[in-house]
């Protein structure tokens, strides 16, 4: 959110958009879905699950937050949108709460400072929407075994590395590709069996000749 800004920027920067810091517990909720806000959130430390609940609450995770990341910009754009997400803590944290109508409206002095945080909230949504294309295709595939598939294979992708840590556990990793936890852990012991990959919890290797001979 502040790349490209001095020290000196980004304090003046942080008193023009009216930023308030605040900090959750774990589990404690951030935001909740069914309210308003005006609001961007920036998360400057620990952690947090953006989640969608159902009221016999079934949870599907959209996302997972770490420090840097920023969250609810699209829902504090448009006045009185209702949220359709939580925000959850995973572990104490930290976030900062910035005015959004006072970051998207240069002041009146025009500074540099506002301008390039302007221009970095635009670039970091743009990345938001890959990301999102990025679960669609996920989800779009009909068997578990192929939504885990996709999902380590663009990981390994994205990391370069066929070695890699993944940023959620197993609950988690099943609600964010939306397959139960007891058939998606069957597929991974499956998945290993065959040769395809190891895994010890968050760690996956995979093993990239064996997954092109299936």
């Amino acid at each position: 959110m502040f790349q490209g800004l001095s020290d000196s920027e980004i304090l003046s920067s942080l008193n023009c958009i009216g930023a308030e810091t605040e900090t959750r517990e774990k589990n404690e909720y951030i935001l909740r879905a069914g309210e308003k806000t005006d609001s961007v959130g920036l998360l400057l430390s620990g952690g947090a699950l953006i989640i969608q609940e159902d009221l016999w609450g079934n949870r599907n995770v959209i996302t997972r937050l770490g420090p840097g990341d920023f969250f609810a910009e699209s829902f504090a754009a448009i006045p009185n949108t209702v949220l359709s997400v939580s925000v959850v803590a995973t572990e104490t944290s930290e976030t900062m709460k910035m005015d959004i109508t006072r970051m998207l409206t240069v002041c009146s002095s025009a500074c540099n400072c506002h301008n390039q945080l302007i221009h970095n909230l635009v670039t970091a949504l743009a990345g938001k929407l890959l990301v999102f294309n990025d679960k669609i295709t996920h989800m779009s595939k009909r068997k578990t075994r192929d939504k885990l598939l996709s999902y380590l294979s663009a990981e390994s992708l994205r990391q370069n590395s066929l070695s890699f840590d993944i940023p959620f556990d197993r609950q988690q990793l099943a609600d964010f590709l939306c397959v139960e936890r007891a058939a998606m852990s069957v597929e991974l012991s499956k998945l290993q069996k065959e040769g395809l990959l190891k895994t010890d919890h968050s760690h996956f290797e995979l093993n990239i000749e064996a997954v092109s001979q299936k």
